[in-house]
């Protein structure tokens, strides 16, 4: 017979973390992120998907914008038979506005593998996700930061093998649609030739 302290991990496992930063243009004068958990660790099961919109009873992480859906997406864990690791899928739960995951749209309900560390965008929102990779199979962390800058302003060194993720400014169509409101940015050194 097996004991209970031999079914249940130990607080000793090492948890998957998942880094969430997050940034919006106008953060500074709005308590966006009053119902998030800033620089706090919290721990979640593997079995339930955690989800971030404006509903603090539908979703397990708010944002207090009028302007975000109600269930804005998913982060859904899973396991392959050929991985331990404990790895994300992210799903679209917005009806009203697509989702960007390094450039890639992402329309209502449509669903990808997410990459250890991914640019996620929304409205004026982006996200930087990163992994870390853990031993426990039953449950994970999440840890929320604000940036100051936004990321896909910033190149990211730290990706070996893959190239900056820069933001240039231009909606293409991958991005079109992402941005409901606010004005259109241009590139005042652009050079058009006739």
């Amino acid at each position: 017979m097996t004991s209970i302290s031999e079914t249940i991990e130990t607080e000793e496992s090492l948890l998957t973390l998942l880094h969430i930063k997050i940034y919006h243009p106008q953060q500074s004068c709005k308590g966006l992120y009053d119902l998030l958990p800033l620089g706090l660790r919290r721990r979640h099961s593997a079995d339930d998907p955690l989800r971030l919109g404006r509903d603090a009873q539908a979703c397990t992480y708010s944002l207090a914008d009028p302007r975000v859906s109600r269930k804005q997406l998913g982060l859904h864990p899973f396991r392959t038979p050929r991985s331990p690791d404990l790895l994300f899928s992210i799903q679209n739960l917005s009806q009203r506005g697509p989702l960007s995951v390094n450039g890639s749209l992402l329309s209502y309900l449509e669903t990808m593998h997410l990459p250890d560390k991914a640019l996620i965008r929304f409205g004026e929102y982006e996200m930087l996700i990163i992994r870390e990779s853990g031993e426990a199979k039953a449950s994970f962390e999440v840890d929320f930061e604000v940036l100051p800058v936004a990321p896909s302003r910033e190149t990211c060194t730290d990706m070996p093998g893959k190239a900056p993720v820069m933001d240039t400014g231009s909606m293409n169509q991958n991005t079109a649609g992402l941005r409901e409101e606010g004005p259109q940015e241009t590139d005042e050194t652009f050079i058009c030739y006739s």
